[in-house]
């Protein structure tokens, strides 16, 4: 049977551009006579039926935005069999004959769940942290990156004003994606990521290094998912680090912000490519882009293993321990 009602779902956490697929999303699908809903809070809101049938109104004015108009959630409960099987069953009450979810690693392995137990789906990743498999690049990852590189360039006036170094802990629970790549472009003296140790011992020496050459600052850069910047400070401080040393949390403010040109793009190729493949009944897959091609990849692949860095990158920090 034809899939003519469109299900729409930002799920896990928000990223840059989500709001800029969704327009792609709506207006595309509506000029191609879908009926689209959009589906509230993540996979809760299938849970809880929570949904509206969307116009080309809903979509105006969301493409700068940063968010997700539907909201969004983290849900762990539907790793639960049971609760699955409940989304199923409300989809079919809703009238919803196709799913589209755009999202993360967590997301795609929900997205593959529905995948399984019949749902006709199509994935479109989105985090900031880029560390979905099967594609070169998710949305949001750009400009999560540009907001930590602008601000590790303003904090770096500051050091230099007052010989201090900065400890700046960015996100990744478990990837080192932004702190790897916003080290190399920032850099940055070290990095600590949760996939390498890092040498402290060697970061010691190259700071102090740094402060008897006079030099006014030093950059260190922390995933969350490595540490707590605090604590890399109080070990740093114990080891006899002698600059002073300052902590910067970025946060959330990783997450925020209007998109860049490069994920506004990106949103709309994703979404084009969605669109062509609702058209054509291929569904279970994700929307991908691999070296500058716009492609798709079953999602049976891509939650079947793991994305890693880039290692030419990780052995740009020298402070990090690598072994060929």
């Amino acid at each position: 049977m034809e899939s003519r009602k469109i299900g729409l779902v930002t799920a896990g956490g928000d990223a840059p551009g989500m709001n800029a697929c969704l327009r792609f999303l709506i207006k595309g699908l509506i000029d191609e006579d879908y009926e689209v809903f959009g589906i509230f809070r993540g996979f809760k809101g299938i849970i809880d039926k929570n949904y509206l049938k969307l116009t080309k109104r809903d979509a105006g004015g969301i493409i700068q935005r940063g968010g997700t108009i539907l909201g969004t959630s983290r849900y762990p409960q539907f790793t639960n069999k049971e609760v699955q099987k409940q989304a199923v069953r409300n989809l079919e009450e809703m009238g919803i004959d196709a799913l589209v979810v755009i999202g993360g690693d967590g997301s795609m392995h929900g997205t593959d769940a529905m995948r399984q137990m019949g749902i006709k789906v199509i994935g479109i990743p989105a985090s900031i942290d880029n560390d979905v498999y099967g594609t070169d690049e998710t949305l949001g990852a750009d400009t999560a990156l540009n907001t930590i590189v602008r601000s590790v360039d303003i904090i770096k006036d500051t050091a230099s004003s007052l010989d201090r170094a900065f400890i700046i802990e960015v996100m990744g629970h478990t990837s080192g994606f932004l702190a790897l790549n916003s080290s190399v472009t920032t850099g940055a003296e070290a990095c600590f990521i949760p996939e390498f140790e890092t040498d402290i011992d060697e970061v010691v020496r190259r700071l102090n290094q740094r402060f008897i050459d006079g030099r006014s600052n030093s950059i260190v850069i922390v995933a969350e998912g490595y540490s707590s910047g605090y604590k890399v400070k109080e070990i740093l401080e114990k080891k006899g680090v002698r600059y002073e040393l300052r902590v910067t949390v970025l946060g959330h403010l990783q997450r925020g912000g209007s998109p860049t040109f490069k994920d506004r793009k990106l949103a709309l190729e994703f979404a084009r490519k969605a669109i062509s493949l609702i058209k054509s009944e291929r569904f279970g897959v994700m929307t991908a882009i691999k070296e500058g091609k716009i492609c798709e990849v079953p999602l049976s692949e891509v939650v079947s293993k793991k994305k890693t860095l880039d290692e030419s990158l990780i052995k740009m920090i020298d402070t990090i321990k690598w072994e060929d």
